[in-house]
């Protein structure tokens, strides 16, 4: 019996040994956390500022993800979790970035008006696992409604400018 103990914790500490070893070797393997520079004549905030509640909604709920200005945390930088957050982030970028507002092409600025409505009012954003740790992301119904309201309202601004 003492010989089959013997094996067991010999094994036990060779796969803790590897599994310490695999994951030293994992944070060799960091994505970028880039932040490209903010154009001030480019972000949204910057040359157009909605009012000032909005402007803050904006920022804890969506700037990190949607924007050039993302805060990395401390845990952004261990993987495996820094290649999910990093991948969240230039996905969000990709579809939607505040620091590359079409401020020149007000049908394409309409259309993200409109798509940032849908997608406040649905819930659907901000994601559900960012609002678990970034308490100021989460948004009440109000203040949904209240982002809702003043990117309908910029969608129809825009609409009528045509």
């Amino acid at each position: 019996m003492r010989h089959v103990k013997g094996k067991v914790k010999r094994s036990l500490k060779w796969v803790i040994g590897a599994g310490l070893l695999l994951g030293a070797a994992l944070q060799l393997t960091n994505p970028s956390h880039s932040n490209p520079p903010v154009v001030a004549g480019r972000d949204l905030l910057a040359a157009h500022p909605p009012p000032a509640p909005v402007a803050g909604f904006l920022r804890e709920a969506c700037y990190d993800c949607h924007s050039y200005e993302t805060r990395w945390p401390w845990y952004s930088y261990v993987a495996p979790i820094s290649w999910s957050l990093a991948g969240h982030v230039n996905d969000g970028r990709e579809r939607l970035n505040f620091s590359e507002w079409p401020l020149d092409d007000p049908s394409r600025a309409r259309k993200k008006w409109n798509r940032i409505a849908d997608v406040v009012d649905s819930g659907d954003m901000p994601l559900r696992q960012y609002t678990w740790i970034h308490r100021k992301a989460r948004l009440d119904a109000q203040q949904r409604g209240q982002l809702t309201q003043y990117a309908q309202q910029e969608a129809s601004r825009l609409a009528a400018e045509k």
